[in-house]
This record gives C-alpha cells, structure tokens and sequence, in this order.
C-alpha cells in the first residue's frame, strides 16, 4: 500500500545504487550537485550502497598518475598543497566527463518541452545515472589507491606533472545514450521495459478476473500485481533514508523502496493502462488519484476501503495524516503536481537523504548552522563531513536548481554545501545570486557578511586560509 511521505524540504510545489563494471565505470562523476536537514525525527540508516570493488590489473596499470603521487621514501603526499592540486585535478575531469549526464537531464526537462511530453521515470533513471558515475569513479580511485599503498609503488619522477591523469577514457562523441547510459548492467530503455512488463502483468490480472477497465478494477490489479505477485513493499521509517531506496531502478531492482517512488511506479504503470493519475503534495505526503470530474467517488467505501485508500494506503486513516481530513471537495482544492514538479520531489528528496548521510558524523548540524554563528566563530572553522554524500547532495540540489532557477533558498543551500566542500568561488558565487533574489531583508544581510568573510578566506594562499584546511 502507497503512503508517500515525501522526505522534501523546501522545494517548491513545481518541485544505489551499486553497479557492477560496466561501461559507466570508464566515467567520472560530478564534483559539486531547502531545507532537508531540518528533521531529526527518524533514525539514520547507516547502510552504504557501494559495493566492494576488486580492481583489475587493467585498471591500475592505466593510470599511471594517482590523484596522491607517491615519493621515493613515502606512500604519503609530500605536501599538503600537493593534495589540494591533486584534489583539483580530480575536481576538473569530474565536471569534464559528467557532461553528457548533465546535458541529457537538461535536454528532458527543458522548458521547450510539453510538461506532458516529459517521462517521469526516463529522468529519473538520467539522474540515477548521473550519480552511479560519480560512484563508480569513486570506487576505481579507491582501488587504485589501495593497490598502489599496499605494493608500495614509488613515482617514477618527482617532477611528475598533475595536470592530467594519463590514460584516463572520456564520453566519446560518438558513445550513444545507450552506450552512455547504464544502471546495473541495463540500459534505460531497459529499465523502462520493467514497467512494461508491470503493466502487462496488470493486463493479465485483469483478464483472468473477466471484469472490465473501471479505475477501481484497475487499481486493485495493480495493487495485486507489485504488492502480492511481485512482492513489492514499502521501506520501514529506519531504513527510508538509505540512498538505495530513493533511485528508481533500484527499487524496481531490490522491489523496495519509498512510498514516493511508489507512487511514481503507479502513475507510470497506469498511465501505460490509459488510465491518468494525478498527485498532489499534502503535508509531508504525496498523494495520488485517478483523475475525474467526480472526486467525490474516489472516497466511496468499496469492501470497506475507499478507492482513495487503496491507492495511498495508511496515512489516509492516520488521525496524525492531513490526509486523513481530506474530502472530494477538498481535493480539488490542491495544486496537482506537473511532471516537473515530481521530478522536483524526487531531486528533494535525494537532497535531504545525502545530507542527512554527510552530516551524521556531526549530529545536528544544518546547512544554514555557519550562518547562524558569525559571531561565534570563524568561517573556516569545518565540521566532519562525509565528502562522497555531500558532493552527491550538490548534485541534486544543482539539477533541481535547473528546474527552479529562482528558487533563493535552494540556491543558498547549494551555495553553503559549496562551502562545506571548500570550494570557496562556487559558494561566494551562488550566496551572492541569492543575496539578490532573497525575499528577506534580514537574512540577506547575513549572506552579504558570509560572503565578504569568504572573499577574504578565499584571497589567501590556499581554500579558506590554509593547507590543513584544504585537506581536513
């Protein structure tokens, strides 16, 4: 049963993944991409999503040049201004090779195209993508790093350059989006033949029960077929904020995963039925109904369950649940959801997952917290941070930004995940487009002394005034 409690923060109403070699392995991931980080109520699932990786002889061999070069005496870099232009390498074939992504993503959801047009479920794989490039990376350079400590490789020189990593495969201009993109093994248009197969399977319930096409008929076959036959369900509240659960093919994979993909499967599965549906964020919930002209309908008791219960599940009897109170009459009242604005949900949510997963080493902390404490201490003063979830919330927070450009308080969050990375020019940058879009007078005055302490930060010699810093 769907209940789709969204996990989105400040996202507007238009608003793990493990992988095996594949040929997205060859490919970097993203260097950089609201309030997500504002709930505490549910426990943090500390489940990663990586898988072990075993590097190839093939793999070590071509990069001759490792982000961290070893010297002749030591497996340690020999400065730390060494690692932070090694860092910026890395930083720079990161947003060199995660073009492609990032433009296919663009290409789907641009304002040129019909809201109708845009395939929720299509985008949602690009993005899924996307960010199983960035994790693949990851895992090869952790390899190669792991081999090259423990065999003890010397350099070969000590005047090796760092400016590029020789060997390493870019996208190909010729590379196809089906060569490009692939999630476990599968291409996009193979995950989406998993929600044809879905919506066969509901053609044949439906078939062997002899009953016709209602919207009730239908619905419960769906229920029928992902819930009974395929034996799909809902994650639990401890393990909602595992990344694994917020990718769609991962959950068409694993079959679990949050009740907003649910919906998302729903909405894709019966649209392939004829049979439209519509969603509509309320509260912290995103709810779904077949759409018609008589709402009323839809909260007629049918064996003691109403139609809209059987779509959305329990929260509909939850006392605690706006959508307990919810009404024919009311429901016309909501602003139903556009295709964008699902994708925006979707994008919020892996913002709040990845932050809360960064930030669970610091207990608490908020992405605004710097800014609430210029006074009290200085902005070059870090909290620990998971580095690799981070940039993955810099990720979505940047495409979601493409969806809403004048969304301010996405752009400041993004802007403060900016600095919580040390990428101080990115973060002056978006604080100071916020700072001219912010509605409110008060906080634009902090952003503007945020900004001037960065601006002086960033003179110095190094990312926020020292080498330490730089590699902390």
């Amino acid at each position: 049963m769907l209940c789709a409690s969204s996990l989105f923060g400040h996202a507007s109403s238009a608003a793990a993944m493990t992988m095996p070699s594949s040929p997205l392995s060859r490919f970097v991931g993203h260097s950089i991409t609201l309030r997500y980080d504002h709930d505490q109520r549910r426990p943090f699932c500390s489940s990663g999503i990586q898988k072990k990786m075993v590097p190839s002889r093939s793999l070590i061999t071509t990069a001759s040049a490792s982000a961290f070069p070893l010297n002749k005496d030591s497996t340690r870099p020999k400065t730390y201004k060494e690692v932070y232009f090694a860092k910026e390498t890395i930083m720079n074939q990161t947003i060199r090779v995660i073009k492609p992504f990032r433009k296919i993503f663009s290409r789907e959801i641009s304002t040129q195209s019909k809201d109708s047009d845009i395939s929720i479920a299509k985008v949602l794989l690009y993005i899924a993508a996307e960010d199983e490039a960035f994790l693949a990376f990851n895992r090869e350079m952790d390899a190669m790093s792991f081999v090259r400590e423990k065999e003890n490789i010397k350099d070969q020189s000590d005047s090796e350059e760092l400016d590029t990593v020789p060997n390493q495969s870019y996208p190909s201009k010729t590379d196809s989006e089906e060569q490009l993109l692939q999630l476990d093994g599968k291409s996009i248009s193979e995950w989406l033949s998993e929600l044809d197969a879905i919506s066969k399977e509901v053609e044949a319930e439906l078939v062997s029960r002899d009953i016709g096409c209602h919207s009730v008929q239908i619905l419960e076959a769906v229920n029928t077929v992902l819930f009974d036959t395929r034996g799909f369900e809902r994650t639990s509240k401890s393990l909602t904020l595992d990344p694994k659960y917020s990718y769609l093919h991962s959950v068409l994979n694993s079959r679990c995963g949050t009740a907003f993909l649910f919906s998302v499967i729903y909405i894709e599965v019966c649209q392939r039925l004829g049979l439209p549906i519509v969603g509509a964020r309320v509260g912290e919930e995103f709810l779904i109904w077949p759409k018609t002209e008589n709402p009323e309908e839809l909260f007629k008791e049918t064996s003691g369950q109403s139609l809209f219960a059987i779509i959305n599940g329990r929260c509909v009897d939850d006392p605690g649940s706006m959508a307990s109170d919810l009404t024919g009459k009311s429901l016309l009242d909501l602003d139903v959801a556009t295709n964008r604005d699902i994708i925006g949900i979707a994008l919020a949510n892996l913002i709040r997952v990845h932050w809360r997963r960064a930030s669970k080493p610091s207990p608490g902390l908020m992405l605004t917290s710097p800014l609430s404490q210029l006074n009290n201490s200085s902005v070059s003063n870090f909290p620990l941070l998971r580095p690799q979830d981070l940039r993955l919330a810099i990720a979505a927070a940047e495409r979601l930004l493409i969806l809403e450009p004048l969304n301010w308080r996405l752009r400041r969050d993004l802007g403060m995940m900016h600095y919580y990375v040390r990428q101080s020019r990115e973060a002056i940058q978006e604080l100071s487009i916020c700072i001219a879009f912010a509605f409110d007078e008060e906080e634009a005055k902090v952003l503007t002394l945020f900004v001037e302490k960065l601006h002086l930060l960033s003179s110095l010699k190094s990312p926020f005034g020292s080498d330490r810093l730089a590699v902390r």
